[in-house]
């Protein structure tokens, strides 16, 4: 009995290191053959990936501002990196990746702005689909998506459906999002639901997010240098390893992804708990 369980869980572990070489290998074929970027994924320890990676994409008006051009330049420069960060996490093999793009806040921007983003989501949506299906990604929406125009989310709902039976990468894009208004949504759902106070803990309370069932982040990434959440993920960011860098959103490519997964991989992550060095030397 113990003999076939051993077997099992062997035959097991060498599926997934299995499955986790060949998305490096994915990766690697990729990537350009002289390219530094594939000096990068050689370094990279394809056991130890996040599961979830979430990105606030910062930076794109600043971008613009240094070249003079109009902010709405910025965004869609950014276009470029949101497409090249979808595409090397899903080859890396990352289980979950989600995108900031546009916030409860970004309603205050002129209207000009709000409009030209809606714009290029629609673009990149229907320019983009193809990649999303070839790679086997399965697109979702995060936030309060019913209050965006009707256009907009017929195309969110479309993109969807027609990537729903994809069973690779969870690209989330948290759109009209906001990471109180996520608590709130879920409180009101508890309530409606009618579940006891004494019923609800933070398993539960969990399953009432606009993530339920997936995994909370492991790495949490800001671009251009600003050290601040911007009320993205409250909830599920509790534990996760945060990595910014000076980079403005428009210029963050393949390589800096794989910057910040090298940088998670050295970090020692405790939970609230300590190293199991220091429990071996308290020991003594």
């Amino acid at each position: 009995m113990r003999a076939g369980l051993r077997l099992r869980r062997t035959i097991t572990l060498s599926t997934i290191g299995c499955s986790v070489s060949k998305s490096l290998d994915r990766l690697l074929a990729w990537l350009p053959a002289e390219s530094a970027d594939r000096e990068l994924a050689r370094r990279v320890n394809p056991e130890r990936l996040p599961r979830h990676v979430a990105i606030i994409m910062d930076g794109n008006g600043r971008w613009a501002g240094k070249r003079h051009l109009p902010r709405v330049e910025g965004h869609r420069a950014g276009i470029e990196a949101v497409r090249a960060v979808v595409e090397t996490s899903a080859r890396l093999g990352l289980d979950v990746l989600t995108l900031y793009a546009f916030s409860v806040e970004n309603w205050k921007r002129p209207a000009a702005e709000v409009s030209t983003l809606m714009l290029l989501l629609k673009r990149y949506l229907r320019s983009e689909l193809s990649t999303l299906l070839e790679n086997d990604i399965r697109f979702n929406v995060i936030g309060r998506a019913e209050e965006l125009a009707p256009d907009i989310l017929q195309e969110l709902r479309a993109a969807e459906q027609k990537t729903a039976k994809s069973s690779g990468m969870l690209f989330n894009i948290a759109l009209n999002y906001g990471g109180r208004s996520e608590i709130i949504d879920a409180a009101r759902r508890a309530i409606e639901a009618g579940i006891p106070a004494d019923a609800l803990d933070e398993r539960r309370f969990g399953e009432l997010l606009y993530t339920a069932g997936q995994p909370d982040p492991d790495l949490l990434i800001r671009t251009s240098g600003e050290m601040r959440v911007s009320n993205f993920l409250l909830w599920q960011i509790a534990y996760a390893e945060i990595w910014v860098t000076d980079t403005l959103w428009p210029d963050f490519r393949c390589r800096d992804l794989l910057e910040a997964i090298l940088a998670y991989q050295k970090r020692d992550r405790r939970y609230g708990g300590i190293a199991s060095a220091h429990v071996a030397a308290g020991a003594k």
